[in-house]
């Protein structure tokens, strides 16, 4: 399976509260172990990086994040990005461009999209969008 990981899920996974692991953790932590194909978007991969702070931190993160490969979007992906996010608006649904941007790209390139990012499952309501369950 090709999953495509939202910013929203990488967020609680490596957030630990009292050394537990959240359950969006465990199932991310799962589908790597049963050797799943895990993706980022680049767009993913700066909103997980820029609120880190320190150099240090910075760096073991973005050294984390490297085995995960980046799916490479084309002119036509942004395209395709912009009609979706215009049929969204025709229906009454709004999305953030960058939200448009990983929904198209999920849909686009055949992944299921891993989020916890309700606006994500009223997206998909309208188009085949899949999402992990």
């Amino acid at each position: 399976m090709r999953v495509l990981v939202d910013t929203s899920v990488w967020s609680l996974a490596l957030r630990r509260k009292d050394g537990h692991d959240n359950k969006e953790a465990g199932a991310l932590k799962k589908l790597i172990e049963q050797g799943e194909d895990i993706f980022l978007l680049g767009i993913i991969l700066q909103e997980i990086l820029q609120g880190i702070k320190r150099a240090d931190q910075f760096q073991a993160l973005r050294r984390y994040f490297e085995p995960f490969p980046l799916i490479e979007l084309s002119r036509d992906d942004y395209i395709k990005a912009a009609a979706l996010k215009n049929d969204l608006l025709k229906k009454g649904i709004q999305a953030s461009t960058v939200d448009a941007l990983i929904a198209s790209a999920a849909i686009n390139k055949e992944c299921v999209l891993f989020t916890t990012d309700s606006d994500f499952f009223h997206i998909a309501k309208h188009v085949k969008l899949q999402l992990l369950q």
